[in-house]
């Protein structure tokens, strides 16, 4: 028995089913011409969403990143490592309990590989990028103030607190913010 959505018109009298008539004696559904068009044109949307291509392109370069960041610390970093206490590498390591064997030596590898790694993107990489952009914003306007009343940013041109609707004097003049230290 067919549901009354998908149910076409009765051929030897009586009314057309409710969904006849809502699509105008068409029968539409999913497997249709126009559903899959529909379907089709749903889907578009979603892969040309903005969020979605952004995200693609993030996995693609943070893959490359960490292609990049693998390859600088196995041709450096891990060599001056060398040079003072040897290749860390406990594959070894191995606990036997009964007949199981947890071999926790190659996570203790890898564990010690990331932090390694995490330690030379923060000091090679976050650091100075960080420094060099308190560079840029050194002499930027200032684009907000706080409220006299309940102390939250507003933008410099506001007349009334969107918070606390206190009444805001007009604002002087613009003023250049100092960079962080």
């Amino acid at each position: 028995m067919m549901s009354a959505l998908f149910r076409a018109p009765r051929r030897y009298g009586g009314a057309p089913s409710p969904a006849v008539r809502a699509t105008g004696g068409r029968i539409t559904h999913a497997f249709s011409t126009e559903g899959k068009r529909r379907v089709m044109s749903g889907f578009r949307k979603f892969i040309l969403r903005g969020n979605l291509v952004d995200l693609a392109v993030a996995v693609v370069i943070g893959t490359q990143f960490s292609a990049l960041v693998k390859q600088f610390v196995d041709s450096f970093i891990n060599p001056l490592l060398s040079l003072v206490g040897g290749k860390p590498n406990f594959d070894g390591l191995v606990l036997h309990v009964g007949r199981t064997s947890f071999k926790y030596g190659a996570f203790l590898t890898v564990a010690i590989s990331f932090l390694i790694s995490a330690a030379v993107v923060y000091f090679v990489i976050v650091l100075p990028v960080a420094r060099l952009l308190r560079l840029f914003e050194r002499d930027v306007e200032a684009t907000e103030r706080e409220c006299p009343e309940c102390t939250r940013n507003i933008p410099i041109r506001a007349r009334r607190c969107p918070e606390c609707t206190a009444e805001i004097v007009a604002p002087g003049p613009t003023r250049t913010v100092p960079a962080p230290r």
